[in-house]
């Protein structure tokens, strides 16, 4: 009953009831831009800008669907606007920008300076499997990538999808299925803790790197996906490394700061605006 009220004041014009109302998910719209966007200042952009865009169109709102679908619906869409102008990330976006960090002093300072500065950060694996799972999202077409992370991630239903992207159940489900199987793909070719000749070992060298009395072997039987790859076949996987995503705040876990970094780094290998 209280929410209710505090809509219908939004509605009539006062932005502190819609602010309260906003308050009550812009946590997971703000995760949820980031892992979109990888990149935390056009999240704030987006963000703030949402909250303006629902706000002057809330005359509008029918109820037709929850106000938080209705908000990430807005969100959505000024996210596939942006996103539109930007490169698809391509399989490879961890090696190009290994190799453009090592040939960078000034990316590699900014690494250590993270490191030295932030006395309480982490950086273990389970962290580099969340920036993993955004940098392969990156690799779908941006409709793809969006039915992925509301589905699998923030636990939108189908229907609600359909309102956000504007589009059919079918529609929808094939989306779903597709992005999917592409980061299976992915995973099942690239990563080294499931599969002996994948490529990509950062979850390691960066684990030892910034938690350098931790035992390596003990966080890999320690990892879940480690003991899954020995029993689940690739699509199991693939739910098993969502649900630990959906486990993690990219902005406030303890290696959001070396994240962000990372993420800056492969924006700069996929020749992306600062």
């Amino acid at each position: 009953m209280k929410e209710e009220t505090t809509l219908k004041q939004a509605i009539e014009g006062d932005i502190n009831a819609f602010q309260e109302l906003f308050i009550g998910f812009q946590a997971q719209l703000k995760s949820y831009l980031y892992r979109l966007l990888a990149n935390r200042n056009d999240t704030e952009d987006i963000l703030h800008d949402t909250f303006i865009k629902a706000f002057d169109k809330l005359s509008t709102f029918k109820g037709e669907s929850s106000l938080k679908t209705w908000v990430f619906q807005i969100a959505t869409n000024l996210a596939y606007n942006y996103l539109k102008r930007q490169k698809r990330w391509t399989a490879d976006v961890s090696e190009k920008a290994k190799k453009l960090v090592l040939g960078n002093e000034v990316l590699r300072a900014k690494i250590v300076q993270v490191h030295e500065s932030a006395v309480d950060s982490r950086y273990e694996m389970n962290e580099h499997i969340d920036t993993c799972f955004t940098c392969i999202g990156k690799n779908l077409p941006i409709e793809n990538q969006i039915a992925v992370l509301l589905k699998d991630v923030y636990d939108f239903s189908v229907a609600e999808i359909c309102i956000i992207l504007d589009k059919t159940e079918g529609v929808i489900k094939y989306l779903l299925q597709d992005g999917r199987k592409t980061m299976t793909e992915i995973f099942d070719h690239r990563c080294a803790l499931v599969n002996k000749n994948g490529v990509c070992h950062q979850c390691s060298e960066l684990n030892g790197w910034f938690n350098p009395k931790q035992n390596q072997q003990e966080m890999l039987i320690k990892n879940d996906l480690v003991r899954g790859s020995k029993k689940y076949n690739r699509e199991e996987l693939y739910f098993l490394r969502a649900r630990l995503v959906k486990g993690i705040d990219p902005l406030r876990s303890q290696g959001s700061q070396l994240q962000e970094v990372l993420l800056g780094c492969n924006r700069l290998a996929m020749e992306e605006s600062q």
